[in-house]
């Protein structure tokens, strides 16, 4: 190829050359969360629902699953001391005006060991004990919920990937898989991703969250047992000490020696002092 032959083609493309360069590059869109809103599908308002519902639980937990809220140190002094007065009708009353698990055993044993005067200690402890599970169970089951929370929205997600893949698919399945219908197909693909990350997204900090109100619940719980078990012997001596039998006044010594009349004596002078 001579020069006389590259001239010409060079200067054919230069004019290209500088529409290709002056061409703007296309704008770069943003994403927000409303846009993904729109794009997650029908089962986006339904994660949003339990994402609601999760940041509520958390901030609850973080207000009701105290120490405080379950036994605390000036519910455990004052019930000592009533008890230790034998005011245990005092004390029920106080039991009625705090809001705590302990309060709620405290005041089941003493209305049973009150209301049922024959019944043994044994029994007065196996109401508490059963008192004392159902306290348990309840703050168990409080933070379940974020389990159950962390089960659901994974499966939410993938109901709403399911339905965008079936739209994409029913594009692709009419013909003509051009233009619009590509776009089509496009955006039903992002409908199943959006809604399984929103899903992953919900579940993944309530499982988190779970696992460590978890195990605080563990420790309150142990904390309960610890206490209720402490009030219980306390109020097991006590009432052991008012039951035992009083030891009656002492005889005087004279009593020992003061003779006992005899009918004998009463003819035969000679036998008296016998």
């Amino acid at each position: 190829m001579t020069w006389r032959t590259i001239f010409p083609l060079g200067a054919a493309f230069l004019p290209a050359l500088a529409m290709a360069q002056e061409t703007p590059a296309p704008a770069k869109q943003e994403v927000d969360l409303m846009h993904l809103f729109e794009a997650g599908g029908v089962m986006m308002p339904a994660l949003a629902v339990l994402s609601v519902i999760t940041v509520v639980l958390i901030l609850l937990y973080f207000l009701l699953l105290r120490r405080n809220a379950v036994v605390s140190d000036r519910f455990m002094n004052n019930a000592e001391a009533l008890i230790r007065r034998n005011d245990f009708l005092g004390l029920i009353g106080y039991c009625h005006r705090r809001n705590e698990s302990m309060a709620r055993i405290t005041q089941r044993a003493l209305e049973f060991m009150t209301k049922n005067s024959g019944a043994t200690f044994a029994e007065v402890r196996d109401v508490a004990e059963a008192e004392g599970s159902r306290q348990a169970s309840l703050l168990t089951t409080r933070v379940a919920y974020l389990a159950d929370i962390g089960a659901i929205a994974p499966m939410v997600g993938l109901l709403g990937t399911v339905i965008g893949m079936i739209k994409s698919f029913i594009q692709v399945s009419d013909g003509g898989f051009q233009g619009a219908r590509q776009m089509a197909f496009a955006g039903g693909v992002s409908e199943a991703l959006i809604a399984t990350a929103a899903g992953l997204g919900i579940a993944l900090p309530a499982l988190v969250f779970y696992a460590f109100f978890r195990g605080k619940v563990q420790k309150l719980i142990s904390d309960l047992e610890g206490a209720s078990t402490h009030l219980i012997a306390i109020l097991r001596a006590q009432v052991d000490r008012h039951a035992a039998p009083q030891p009656g006044p002492a005889r005087r010594r004279d009593e020992y020696q003061t003779p006992v009349p005899s009918h004998l004596t009463e003819d035969r002078p000679d036998l008296h002092g016998i």
